[in-house]
């Protein structure tokens, strides 16, 4: 388990702003805090998430540096205090090493200490299955390693950032993970949509504000097809080979020998023109792929999931 507080950074003093910057004042109280210059339904959402947050004495965070977890982990900081706010990272080969970087310098920038987490959800027979509840099993591996780093770091009480958007979401399996551990849920519970959550962070400079939602990588393999680290290696490798061509937001989907890669309309037609066709072509290939698709259907967030889930919720 490693820990990166102090890691240095490049960015702005994101910590200074939220009063977490130890070379800062101690900022000053929610009033005019980090609820200023926030429009009154905001303001008032973001008061909810912080009386929410009232009596826990020291606060473990499931952080993996995407803007919901990272937002609560800012709340947490500049609610409980930088000493009583722990993110925890799960590491594990789902979690691609370019995600792993981002979220501890955004860490650094709120100003929060990270611990990393090993997590061995490939390890368990349900989750390699690869069924619609794989991200539960995926979360109750988190939550269970959390639940264990408790006692060792003094922790009161587990958050994650699910938000209001992700309530009626019905390919969210893991929230039952979190209703089964008693993890709680600030952002959802204060009412805060993703659009909510956004708009905090970029109020507050973060660098993760417009960051695209980035699934783990196993939820590029068809549901029923194992989920296996040579899987995960060759998503991962195709993944970053387009983001160093240019293509900001995309899914590489496993379909054995076949990469049904998925961008965002505008870069559509950009990815068929030569010589990014060309590119793009050799750069998935590289990653072990025989064949490679484009879906003319774009980036489709659940699409495994949607169409094999009922609409219950684990709440």
């Amino acid at each position: 388990m490693s820990d990166t507080a102090g890691m240095p950074s490049a960015h702005p003093p994101l910590g200074a702003l939220l009063g977490t910057d130890p070379g800062s004042n101690p900022g000053p109280d929610l009033g005019s805090g980090l609820g200023a210059g926030l429009g009154p339904d905001l303001a008032a959402k973001l008061a909810r998430a912080q009386a929410s947050l009232d009596g826990i004495a020291r606060l473990g965070v499931a952080y993996s540096g995407g803007v919901d977890s990272a937002v609560l982990l800012a709340i947490a900081v500049r609610t409980l205090g930088p000493a009583n706010a722990l993110g925890i990272l799960g590491v594990s080969p789902s979690l691609a090493a370019d995600e792993r970087r981002a979220a501890h310098e955004t860490a650094t920038l709120i100003g929060a200490r990270v611990v990393e987490a090993p997590t061995r959800e490939g390890d368990r027979t349900a989750y390699r299955a690869n069924g619609p509840d794989r991200c539960f099993h995926c979360k109750d591996e988190l939550f269970t390693v959390t639940a264990a780093l408790a006692a060792e770091h003094g922790l009161t009480a587990i958050a994650y950032g699910e938000n209001a958007d992700d309530i009626v979401r019905p390919d969210r399996p893991g929230s039952r993970a979190a209703t089964e551990h008693g993890v709680l849920r600030p952002l959802a519970d204060a009412g805060m949509t993703k659009a909510d959550v956004r708009a905090l962070a970029e109020a507050w400079g973060m660098p993760c504000a417009d960051k695209p939602a980035a699934p783990c990588l196993a939820s590029r393999i068809p549901h029923f097809s194992e989920v296996t680290p040579e899987k995960l290696a060759q998503v991962e490798a195709a993944e970053a080979a387009l983001r160093s061509l240019g293509f900001a937001d995309s899914r590489v989907r496993h379909h054995g020998e076949v990469a049904r890669v998925e961008l965002l309309d505008a870069d559509l037609s950009r990815a068929v023109a030569s010589p990014m066709r060309e590119l793009l072509l050799g750069a998935v290939r590289a990653a072990g792929f025989r064949f490679v698709a484009l879906d003319l259907g774009g980036i489709q967030s659940g699409a495994f999931t949607l169409p094999l889930v009922g609409v219950t919720h684990g709440r």
